[in-house]
């Protein structure tokens, strides 16, 4: 049984049984699908309370480092290149590192709209309300107001077409859950985000990456990976791509759904960042063979876990036949105040802040690190950026320079020897830290060389 030595220090017991896990993912120690001892059984090991074991294994699932099932245990989520995104920061790193990993809205510090919306429920004398299941009436709004939500992305969906979720990721990992079975092969893009990554891994769904350039995915490529591995599911993030922000062009997205045509696959749009730009989805060119699942998490508010899947009936029958799986997890609270915001334009003006944010930010990144931006066309709250540096040793670099990215491993499908980071833009706490970060991440990629890219493949050519 693995047993963990904890660090002996001030932070709680639950935290060090956490930062062991992760350690131990990171070395190696505790490999991919490997599980984990029982609870009560570590906790008598450890001398531990079993609240103690219960509340870091609860923490490090919510880290994604861990997955837990009843009646099956606890298993290792993702591996040690995973584990650097999600690690737990030391206490006494928080003041001085600036910390670029995590893609997250900006915050609008003076905003006020969490307060006026709870305080309209409560003065509405609906609040009691919030605390039953959602009803038939409930779920009805909220698809309606996801279909207006859409609307602005250039969709025109009917309300029968569309399916309430718990955020996105809980969106891609149900439509993956329900349409795929263990060991089926699921194409994806050959840098994809550690979200889908951990969810086809934890599904045991083998990936294949398909190369990208500047433009998407390449049609030729995903028709010979189709042919190659027999896959029907593909998941890919067409608008802003996480990492590399690209935008798939109006003539890619015909490519890609003729290809999709010939093959009869269905195409997992992950349309989360969709909504910062003018480029509509591709799922508008697919019919029966699109599925686009969204949320306001990254343009809205993240605290908001509300979303929406959309795709033709027979494709949502399929993934939810009883209508239970996909919004048994939504908050009334949150449905409440997304639907009101959707409908008095406040979610609207919160997105038009968010873009405006982003944008200045990213010409910020655009002038201050120039050719090393990968995608330096449409502002995106992320960036891929490239040096002559190993991606691991770059970002080792940025920490030592107590600024905390993200490295191209992470978000890899198979190895591969690409000189990249991610960073994101929207996780600093102001422009004035952004801008002192990227100035030192400048210095690093300057003293060592800046590169011009295309991919090639799951590499960069240099």
């Amino acid at each position: 049984m693995w047993t963990p030595t904890l660090n002996d220090s001030a932070q709680p017991k639950y935290l060090a049984l956490v930062e062991a896990i992760t350690r131990a993912i990171e070395s190696g120690e505790l490999k991919v699908g490997e599980r984990l001892p029982p609870q009560r059984r570590l906790a008598w090991s450890l001398g531990l309370n079993p609240s103690t074991t219960m509340q870091a294994y609860r923490e490090a699932a919510r880290r994604h480092l861990v997955s837990g099932e009843v009646g099956r245990g606890t298993y290792v989520l993702a591996g040690s290149k995973e584990a650097t995104l999600f690690r737990l920061k030391q206490p006494s790193e928080r003041p001085a590192l600036i910390d670029l990993c995590t893609n997250v809205p900006v915050t609008d510090e003076d905003s006020q709209d969490e307060v006026l919306a709870l305080s309209a429920l409560i003065n509405s004398g609906q609040a009691q309300r919030l605390q039953r299941y959602l009803t038939t009436d409930d779920l009805a709004v909220g698809r309606a107001q996801g279909a207006a939500w859409l609307q602005a992305r250039g969709l025109s969906v009917p309300t029968e077409n569309i399916m309430l979720c718990n955020g996105a990721q809980q969106g891609v990992f149900t439509a993956l859950l329900s349409l795929c079975q263990p060991g089926e092969p699921v194409i994806v893009e050959a840098f994809t985000a550690p979200g889908i990554k951990a969810a086809c891994r934890q599904l045991r769904l083998p990936m294949h990456g398909v190369a990208l350039d500047r433009c998407g995915i390449l049609p030729e490529e995903l028709d010979r990976m189709a042919r190659a591995t027999g896959a029907k599911i593909v998941v890919l993030t067409p608008t802003l791509q996480n990492p590399t922000s690209t935008i798939m062009s109006p003539q890619r997205q015909r490519e890609i759904a003729e290809v999709a045509r010939q093959h009869d696959l269905l195409i997992i749009e992950d349309d989360v960042y969709g909504a910062l730009t003018s480029s509509p989805p591709l799922t508008r060119l697919l019919g029966k063979h699109g599925l686009l699942v969204t949320s306001l998490s990254k343009t809205v508010a993240p605290g908001l876990r509300v979303g929406w899947i959309t795709a033709e009936p027979s494709v949502l029958e399929r993934i939810d036949p009883h209508a239970q799986a996909t919004h048994w997890g939504v908050s009334p609270l949150c449905l409440s105040i997304a639907c009101q915001w959707i409908n008095d334009g406040t979610a609207q003006r919160r997105l038009a802040w968010q873009t405006e944010e982003t944008t200045q930010r990213w010409r910020l990144a655009k002038k201050t690190l120039g050719a090393a931006l990968y995608q330096a066309q449409s502002p995106s709250p992320h960036i891929w950026v490239t040096s002559s540096l190993p991606s691991m040793k770059l970002a080792e670099a940025c920490r030592a320079a107590q600024v905390d990215v993200v490295p191209a491993e992470v978000f890899a499908v198979k190895d591969h020897d690409t000189h990249a980071i991610r960073i994101s833009l929207s996780a600093a706490s102001n422009r004035a830290q952004l801008k002192i970060a990227l100035e030192r991440v400048a210095q690093i990629v300057g003293a060592n060389g800046t590169l011009q890219i295309e991919q090639d493949g799951s590499t960069f050519n240099r």
